[in-house]
């Protein structure tokens, strides 16, 4: 092939790849919840690259987001890490009817900076070895919620009680454990994967029988409605490509659901 057909290969492409985009750009506003953070800062690139549109994520703890798009915050996609903040969204004329659907089922783990701390089981919690335990705030989070079920499943709850330190969300519980302000620490099973190898320390998986299930919803708010931005980005997270993304970052991924 000579350079000149080469050349005019190239520039067709290059066409066909404008001509794919959408005819305008938009910005998207999204609220995320925290333990989302690792697994949307990969997804991001991939939808801009795909689409030509840009998003403008805020992480945080559910309820406070939920609060936040109460208050007016000018988000156009909720994704929670439940599946009743969304509802109620709805049920207040915040939310699209029918546009909301299970992106994720997160998993808890049990985690600790130190290597040989957690003996893959809940028995560490029964024992003197640790001073704090680090959770998300049960009332906004629901990791920090599925945290406390968990002990109360376990009768735990009553001797480690005085042991707890809560961070404003998921996030901030895992920073307490990293840092070593605690030395256990209920943290998302996503934010885990995230970390590099040597710093995974040692944890336990908690069975999901423990808790109710933290099926984590994404739904589109009335700002988005007419957004041509959240409609793509909503088909993206259903698509096979970021559901088998999301099942390496220990997220299980129901099958997409029409809308």
């Amino acid at each position: 092939m000579n350079s000149s057909l080469r050349i005019l290969l190239r520039s067709l492409l290059g066409a066909l790849l404008v001509l794919a985009l959408p005819l305008r750009a938009e910005e998207l506003r999204l609220a995320v919840a925290s333990n989302f953070t690792a697994a949307f800062q990969q997804l991001a690139p991939r939808f801009e690259q795909a689409t030509g549109h840009r998003l403008k994520p805020s992480f945080g703890s559910t309820g406070k987001l939920y609060a936040q798009i109460r208050q007016g915050a000018p988000f156009e996609i909720l994704l929670a890490a439940d599946d009743q903040h969304g509802k109620l969204l709805i049920e207040s004329g915040l939310g699209v009817p029918g546009s909301e659907f299970i992106y994720a089922v997160g998993r808890l783990v049990l985690w600790s900076a130190q290597p040989e701390l957690v003996g893959g089981s809940h028995e560490i919690l029964a024992s003197e070895r640790f001073r704090r335990l680090a959770i998300a705030n049960p009332l906004t989070a629901p990791y920090g919620a599925a945290a406390i079920q968990t002990l109360e499943h376990l009768e735990l709850y009553d001797s480690v009680r005085d042991k707890l330190v809560q961070g404003e969300n998921i996030a901030q519980a895992l920073q307490f454990t990293y840092s070593g302000n605690a030395e256990l620490g209920f943290i998302a099973w996503a934010q885990l994967k995230a970390l590099p190898a040597k710093q995974q320390g040692s944890f336990w998986l908690v069975p999901e029988d423990l808790h109710e299930p933290i099926r984590q919803e994404a739904i589109l708010l009335r700002q988005g409605e007419d957004s041509q931005a959240a409609r793509a980005f909503l088909d993206f997270l259903q698509s096979p490509q970021t559901r088998a993304l999301l099942k390496e970052w220990g997220y299980d991924t129901p099958e997409a659901e029409p809308r």
